[in-house]
């Protein structure tokens, strides 16, 4: 039988939560469980709802986007968030990301986009819509006082582990690294958690921009 993602949609827009239901509720192995109209409200709805992944609207009244996520992240075991929004200022972009957001798309994205989108992230693996792919590998750019603290955080993986954080940060999946470096996928499962462990990371996203400003991709 398959799993079936458990989404949580937040967006103070009542409209845009009513459209984004009916679309996913369409889609095969998703279930929308729950909705909230503010990142305020996103701790009790996932202790009520147990949600896998939370979309998670930018703008919103009394806690934005931004701060939902990065409370959500700092709790055990939280589900995967993608910031779904019409801001997509740079700015926004890597903070979302470096607060733990799985993905970042636009709401013009289609719908067959944000459906892959939910099942990839639940997965894992980081999902980001092109436009934003291709204003990040753009605009930016490595400072030196991050260059150094990533160069310096990379440091205490041992060689196989560096190789791992690699291959993660250039976005393959983990049959792809385990085929390329000659492992089993439950090893390099136990890697990958063991290399985020290690940095103190929440997810691929996060080792992605570390190994960014290490000027490693």
């Amino acid at each position: 039988m398959r799993t079936v993602t458990r989404v949580l949609l937040v967006d103070d827009d009542a409209l845009v939560r009513s459209a984004l239901a009916m679309m996913l509720d369409g889609a095969e192995g998703i279930a929308v469980v729950a909705e909230a109209c503010d990142g305020a409200e996103v701790p009790d709805a996932v202790a009520a709802h147990f949600p896998d992944v939370v979309l998670m609207d930018l703008r919103m009244p009394r806690v934005g986007g931004i701060e939902a996520t990065r409370r959500l992240r700092r709790l055990p075991r939280p589900p995967e968030v993608i910031v779904l929004t019409t801001f997509d200022t740079d700015d926004n972009v890597v903070a979302a990301l470096r607060a733990g957001a799985g993905g970042f798309l636009l709401k013009d994205s289609p719908p067959a986009r944000i459906v892959a989108a939910i099942h990839r992230v639940a997965a894992g693996e980081p999902m980001l819509s092109p436009q934003i792919t291709r204003r990040l590998m753009e605009s930016v750019t490595t400072r030196a006082d991050a260059y150094r603290r990533a160069v310096d955080a990379l440091a205490a993986l041992t060689p196989r582990e560096h190789e791992v954080a690699l291959a993660v940060a250039r976005g393959e999946g983990n049959a792809e690294i385990a085929g390329t470096l000659g492992m089993s996928v439950p090893t390099v499962k136990s890697h990958v958690s063991r290399i985020l462990a290690k940095l103190a990371l929440n997810n691929r996203t996060q080792l992605a921009l570390l190994a960014h400003d290490a000027d490693l991709i």
